[in-house]
């Protein structure tokens, strides 16, 4: 499989030279060094500036800017990020929050460099291997939750309500149900079963990133970061493991189950229980795979629909205990 078989995590990047001159002022400023060299970062999802900057008295760093003019709430999810990233405590491999600064708006967010990559896609073992065993190190570090943040069940209550929410007056419509092959149809009624019980299946104590991807992660020699925290919550600490394996199935990488049945965090998880988060998974990326375009945000719905086809590739092996592979048209489900 290629690079091209699969989205990409890649938006509507702009590069740090386009930034108006009145909040280049302020940003300057803030900077205390003029900038000799800005390089782009291509990777996610955010309609701005992502940059690692190198200034004229040596020091380099990474910036983010976005403009609430571009998306906008996207002013709103910058402040979550500093939130949380203020309070990270030092031992979790996560990139060192520097400040920020607004203006009008833009808003930007500073950060220490790491000199790290993103892992290459399709994914390799070696490179998989470490993000999976950094996943339950850092599951280690952050049980107890090193302070509140929000729950998991709190988070995403209004998210994980599409299969109860989908014509809960009758049966499903033709409409509603045309992007659905038949095995989805004939199971409709049990995924909203197993989808009413998420909220108590996802209780814990792990402060959790949510959103781990491949363009969330930098490989360095040592060590694997953790980046982007905004939607950090309090929950199961096998939550972020169950996240990340279906992108990693999208973009290259083994099935679900391959890795998730024999993962240290994943150990002693009741069935009933990762049935309830995952069906609630399947369904919160396949309905917004479905949504319109975000004109700011080009890619994410294709990004979310594969996400959401390998989500249910994997409910479909766990229901029937075989492996339905990828459905030969993609805009469909099985």
């Amino acid at each position: 499989m290629s690079a091209v078989d699969f989205p990409l995590a890649r938006g509507d990047r702009r590069p740090f030279d386009s930034l108006p001159a009145s909040f280049r002022k302020v940003l300057d400023q803030r900077l205390g060094a003029p900038v000799l060299r800005a390089l782009s970062q291509p990777e996610g999802f955010s309609p701005g500036v992502a940059a690692r900057l190198r200034l004229t008295d040596g020091r380099r760093l990474f910036l983010k800017a976005v403009s609430a003019q571009v998306n906008s709430g996207a002013k709103e999810i910058y402040r979550m990020e500093e939130k949380i990233a203020r309070r990270l405590p030092p031992e979790v491999p996560a990139p060192k929050f520097l400040w920020s600064v607004e203006h009008g708006p833009w808003i930007a967010l500073a950060f220490e460099e790491v000199e790290g990559e993103n892992p290459r896609l399709p994914w390799r073992h070696q490179d998989l291997d470490r993000v999976l065993r950094a996943l339950d190190l850092l599951a280690a570090k952050l049980t107890p939750a090193p302070f509140r943040a929000p729950t998991f069940a709190a988070s995403h209550r209004e998210g994980f309500r599409n299969w109860r929410t989908l014509s809960p007056e009758g049966e499903p419509s033709r409409q509603e149900l045309r992007w659905f092959g038949p095995w989805v149809r004939e199971n409709i009624r049990e995924l909203s079963k197993a989808e009413s019980r998420w909220e108590r299946a996802s209780r814990g104590r792990t402060l959790l990133h949510v959103d781990v991807r491949a363009d969330n992660l930098l490989l360095t020699d040592r060590e694997v970061y953790f980046v982007d925290w905004p939607w950090a919550t309090v929950g199961a600490r096998w939550l972020d493991l169950l996240f990340f394996l279906p992108s990693v199935a999208m973009q290259g990488g083994p099935a679900p189950w391959e890795v998730f049945d024999t993962h240290p965090l994943a150990r002693g998880v009741p069935a009933r229980d990762l049935d309830a988060v995952l069906a609630g998974v399947l369904g919160f990326f396949l309905f917004r795979g479905r949504l319109p375009q975000v004109p700011s945000l080009p890619g994410l719905r294709a990004f979310q629909w594969a996400q959401g086809l390998e989500a249910l590739r994997w409910m479909y092996y766990r229901w029937e205990g075989k492996d339905p592979g990828r459905p030969k048209d993609r805009s469909r489900t099985i």
